[in-house]
């Protein structure tokens, strides 16, 4: 058995790590892939399935999951070949506010619907999972104290808020941020991905 320890490596990475390995492999001979999170099991196993091989997957002792796929007689695979990432869809809602406005033509307006969109999340009977703040969405964390309170309110009630730093460094808000945490673009992108639903004002 060939082990292949993709733990810490970012998708499509396990799924390129695998490849290579199965492409020195001979029929019937199992690799065994070491990964630490669950999007990697599903892309190693449909990978795996669409290259007609057995494949199963579990638990390690720390925590981390392995994927052993088996290499049958129509297994062909080349370790050029492109790797796809797919994370499944979570079923969580993510709402994305990259605006500190809502619509277009005024921006008074604008700032005055944002306030109540936000608001209004709050009186959902169910709130959203995450809620990412980007560009000028940045300010709404940092700066607007109504909506601020209000997405502490959505933070008490379970839901995470997420501000990009590189934004609020751009606005010269990095020290102002008063409700949720700083997060990056790689974030920002797995969590809407991710998304059953991304609801965007």
């Amino acid at each position: 058995m060939t082990t292949v320890d993709a733990k810490g490596m970012a998708c499509p990475l396990p799924v390129v790590e695998a490849k290579k390995a199965m492409a020195q492999a001979a029929e019937g001979e199992t690799i065994r892939v070491l990964v630490d999170n669950e999007i990697a099991v599903q892309n190693l196993t449909k990978m795996a399935q669409q290259k007609h091989c057995a494949v199963s997957d579990g638990r390690t002792e720390d925590g981390n999951y392995f994927v052993e796929i088996t290499l049958g007689a129509k297994t062909t695979v080349s370790a050029d070949e492109p790797a796809s990432c797919q994370p499944a869809p979570s079923g969580k809602t993510v709402v994305v506010l990259s605006s500190d406005t809502m619509g277009s033509g005024n921006d008074e307006l604008g700032h005055a619907l944002m306030k109540g969109f936000v608001f209004a999340l709050t009186q959902m009977d169910t709130v959203p999972d995450t809620v990412l703040l980007y560009n000028g969405g940045a300010k709404l964390s940092s700066e607007v104290p109504e909506t601020i309170a209000d997405l502490k309110k959505l933070e008490e009630a379970g839901c995470e808020v997420l501000t990009c730093g590189t934004c609020l460094n751009f606005y010269g808000l990095t020290d102002k941020l008063s409700v949720g945490s700083v997060t990056n673009m790689y974030v920002i992108c797995e969590t809407m991905s991710q998304a059953g639903r991304v609801i965007r004002p």
